[in-house]
């Protein structure tokens, strides 16, 4: 099986490909440039250089949010385009799992996160058991400090990922204590190779079908519902900031 990886929804632009378990190529970058003009021309280079031609692919798997509204909707827009022209199914995988597959050797709890800011992250709860990375706690938004109580009361050891995890580590760490632990550098990028993997065993989807997973709305639809129903304060406490993008 011939898979396309792709990961647009934050900063880091990933490009994987793979001939079954085998990563033929990987490309990540982490520029604040824009994905809609980046993404194309990293997917047709790899491919090339992969000696691979897009009609012998036979799954998409795409990054699927949370994280930068539109970084979200660029990866799984191009995604969806490419696996209907192909004819072929597309798997979506969470980007907080993707990027707690780096704690891969980690023994304790593995916690992605994405800044989401006004003091939130975006981030879940997981753990590796008998070589797979499992789900412990659903993705979700939650205020920094929150998070932080609420992993200080499990009393584990516990592992932050991220480039963005560096913003809140004096707050976790004042929590935690020596339970507080942070990846080095090389391992806060989520790669497109891991999410490649964790696609394989992922529901193959329908491209008409599939959905991104946001956890909340963009800020012009969330004021726009708010005004539907007379309501604009709710909206802007749920919204993603208006200079959201990539």
């Amino acid at each position: 099986m011939k898979i396309l990886g792709i990961d647009t929804s934050n900063m880091p632009l990933g490009i994987a490909v793979a001939d079954g378990d085998v990563i033929k190529g990987e490309f990540v970058a982490s520029v604040k440039k824009d994905h809609s003009v980046r993404a194309m021309p990293a997917i047709e280079s790899l491919l090339r250089q992969c000696g691979m031609a897009p009609n012998e692919l036979d799954l998409v798997v795409v990054a699927k949010g949370p994280g930068s509204y539109t970084g979200v909707r660029i990866g799984v827009t191009i995604a969806k385009t490419l696996a209907w022209s192909l004819g072929i199914p597309i798997a979506g995988v969470s980007s907080l799992e993707v990027l707690a597959a780096n704690g891969r050797y980690f023994p304790g709890l593995l916690v992605p996160l994405f800044d989401a800011r006004r003091g939130q992250i975006y981030t879940g709860l997981y753990r590796y058991e008998d070589g797979a990375l499992r789900c412990l706690e659903a993705d979700r938004i939650v205020a920094a400090d929150e998070w932080a109580d609420h992993l200080r009361r499990r009393g584990e050891d516990v592992l932050f990922i991220g480039a963005d995890a560096p913003v809140y580590s004096e707050l976790f760490r004042s929590r935690l204590g020596g339970r507080f632990f942070m990846t080095p550098p090389p391992l806060t990028l989520p790669r497109p190779s891991e999410l490649i993997m964790l696609g394989k065993e992922k529901e193959h989807e329908n491209p008409h079908t599939f959905v991104p997973n946001y956890i909340r709305l963009a800020e012009a639809e969330a004021k726009w519902l708010a005004k539907q129903k007379g309501d604009g304060d709710d909206g802007d406490r749920c919204a993603i900031p208006a200079d959201d993008h990539s």
